[in-house]
């Protein structure tokens, strides 16, 4: 007998027992770590197939990419996200993000590694930075440690200090589409002795809303030599009328 490896499952027994894995969103007692209980799954919209660029589902269609990607391809080669915007999905980003529940990134992680599996195999993981102002009022970047965690299970690397954010930017909520890209005009860099050319990025964020700052992200990557940049998110607004 191994007594190691039985002492392990003893261990493990009594963790579970006194702290049972629970429901990301809600809390309920769950038969898993990261698993929703099934009241929250039902209200989780996992997202698949959709347009080939963007990722946003294309409904009566037998079309490939949808007509606004064909009409003006995006600075991103490919966009994926793990789950539509909801409400079950905004609670774990401002529970992460405002409450300090860091342990939400593995379970965000968890979910992302499928779309992950559709975006370049290898490509190395780049989080959008904060400015240094919010990382400081916060004490952590949210997509960093997501992009973090998918490295260390998915095994692929990350660098979550290639980019930085030169300014503070404002709240894009509300602006206008013209007004969104000049806000973030010019906002990110490229770290010194960093090597980007050639190489295929796969930025990470929390939320995909509008685009703009991924898409600046995108541009000055693309700029300093990249191969090709994708992004990928836990959630994204597919109907605007969930922003809130």
């Amino acid at each position: 007998m191994n007594l190691t490896a039985t002492a392990g499952r003893a261990g493990r027994f009594l963790l579970d027992f006194a702290l049972p894995p629970r429901c990301p969103a809600c809390g309920t007692i769950t038969a898993e770590v990261d698993l929703f209980c099934d009241g929250c799954w039902r209200e989780v919209e996992f997202l698949g197939g959709g347009c080939a660029t963007c990722g946003l589902p294309l409904e009566a269609t037998g079309a490939e990419t949808c007509g606004a990607c064909l009409a003006e391809p995006p600075p991103l080669t490919r966009i994926r996200s793990a789950v539509a915007y909801g409400d079950t999905a905004r609670s774990l980003v401002l529970r992460l993000k405002y409450g300090r529940k860091t342990a939400l990134a593995r379970t965000m992680a968890h979910y992302m590694r499928r779309p992950l599996g559709e975006l370049t195999p290898g490509a190395l993981l780049v989080p959008v930075p904060l400015h240094r102002r919010r990382l400081w009022g916060r004490g952590f970047n949210q997509a960093a440690l997501v992009a973090t965690e998918l490295a260390r299970t998915g095994g692929c690397q990350a660098d979550p200090l290639l980019l930085r954010r030169t300014r503070h930017t404002p709240r894009l909520k509300g602006m206008s589409v013209s007004e969104r890209r000049r806000a973030v005009g010019g906002a990110f860099a490229v770290r010194a002795g960093r090597a980007v050319r050639g190489r295929n990025i796969i930025l990470v964020d929390d939320v995909y809303t509008s685009g703009s700052t991924a898409a600046a992200c995108a541009r000055l990557l693309k700029r300093n030599g990249a191969a090709s940049v994708e992004l990928l998110t836990w959630a994204r607004v597919v109907r605007p009328t969930t922003i809130r």
